[in-house]
């Protein structure tokens, strides 16, 4: 019996990663179940698959899910904040950790449950893209096993080779090809999208996400954030990653070797593959997806990445490529500004110059630590608002 803890449940990550736990029941088990602010969505999660423990963000949103749970007859222990969360993900009965809360607020969890030796399960992309050799430092000296879980990560891994170890010339890889969709306005005149709204952002024509990650997916900074994560999780120089926009989302990954060769991993579009994969590795167990039919699928589409079309995505690579803590500067700045953006004060368009405005303006450091890390992140956030705040806000 493996014990879970999930880590953002309420998320599409979290309810797809429950979804494929329910269907095995003889092997797992729900030890911990993590959500923010949506307490009558967690406590519904809690009285189906009866966890231990239960966090949420405040203390007020604690003692109401403590309410609805003995209101339920549930003695589930009941948490809140950021050290609650490293403690279930750390705690010795758990097994594997899914890593689904979106941001930086995951990172400190997510390190956690590496520095405590767990089976990562790595949604929250964050934690390499702030933390990058930090991370990867922490799972290899502490033994944890990391697993991705981000479609394409995931497809990245299974066509690597089974003793892969971050070292991608001597593997004989010559290229990563990250596969993009290119979200809802991939075809859409560029010169119009200054008009854009949040809904029509969030309409994303292949997955159900949540509207941060939809709105990243529509700029491809989310593809940028993975370019980043590719990086650390498979040790590939910026030079040695690709973006190919390919609408279908049926190839999730591919992997270019130096004889020729490329693989790809293909399936129906659905997270609950990629979750399933990593639960189980290295066995495979059914995930609920229904198998792919090429035939009806019948046309494979692909195409280069435009930049002018989607400037965040260049500027991700200009991040990677700098090193220390622009990768982390760069998240920041997007939060920052797509929730500006949702919020109706800034348009589509100046989200990227609210991501290079920091860039240019907040000096680059020494991701030497985490808290350095985080001060980087803060004074990016700092500046992000601030420009705003005077240039762009209606």
């Amino acid at each position: 019996m493996q014990y879970i803890t999930i880590l953002g449940a309420t998320g599409s990550i979290g309810v797809s990663t429950l979804d494929v736990l329910a269907r095995h029941p003889e092997q797992y088990s729900v030890y911990a179940l993590s959500a923010h602010s949506k307490v009558a969505e967690l406590a519904a999660q809690c009285l189906q698959f009866r966890p231990q423990r239960a966090v949420v963000g405040t203390a007020a949103a604690a003692q109401e899910l403590t309410r609805l749970l003995r209101g339920h007859g549930l003695a589930i222990e009941v948490g809140y904040g950021v050290q609650a969360l490293c403690d279930i993900a750390s705690a010795p009965q758990v097994t594997g950790v899914m890593a689904a809360i979106v941001g930086a607020a995951g990172l400190a969890p997510t390190l956690a449950a590496a520095r405590a030796g767990k089976k990562v399960l790595l949604a929250n992309k964050e934690a390499l893209v702030m933390s990058g050799q930090l991370f990867m430092d922490a799972v290899q000296e502490n033994h944890a096993v990391l697993l991705p879980i981000d479609s394409e990560h995931n497809a990245i891994f299974q066509c690597l080779p089974h003793d892969f170890a971050r070292t991608p010339a001597a593997s004989g890889v010559a290229k990563i090809v990250l596969t993009a969709s290119g979200g809802p306005f991939l075809k859409r005149a560029v010169e119009s999208l200054g008009n854009v709204t949040p809904d029509e952002a969030c309409k994303h024509p292949k997955w159900v996400m949540g509207r941060k990650i939809s709105v990243d997916s529509a700029t491809m900074m989310n593809k940028g954030l993975e370019v980043i994560e590719a990086h650390w999780l498979f040790g590939a120089p910026a030079d040695q990653i690709e973006v190919l926009i390919h609408p279908q989302s049926v190839i999730h990954s591919m992997v270019s070797y130096v004889d020729g060769s490329v693989l790809a991993q293909l399936g129906n579009p659905d997270m609950r593959t990629p979750i399933a994969n990593a639960l189980a590795w290295p066995q495979r167990i059914d995930s609920g997806v229904a198998q792919l039919d090429l035939a009806q699928v019948a046309t494979l589409q692909f195409e280069r990445a435009d930049f002018t079309r989607f400037p965040c995505l260049a500027l991700a690579f200009d991040a990677l490529r700098a090193g220390g803590t622009a990768p982390a500067l760069l998240n920041a700045a997007n939060e920052v500004a797509v929730q500006a953006f949702l919020d109706l004060r800034i348009g589509f368009r100046q989200i990227e110059q609210v991501v290079a405005h920091v860039l240019a303006s907040v000096a680059n450091g020494a991701a030497s630590s985490i808290e350095a890390v985080l001060e980087q992140d803060r004074l990016a956030r700092a500046a992000a608002q601030a420009y705003i705040g005077d240039r762009l806000a209606a």
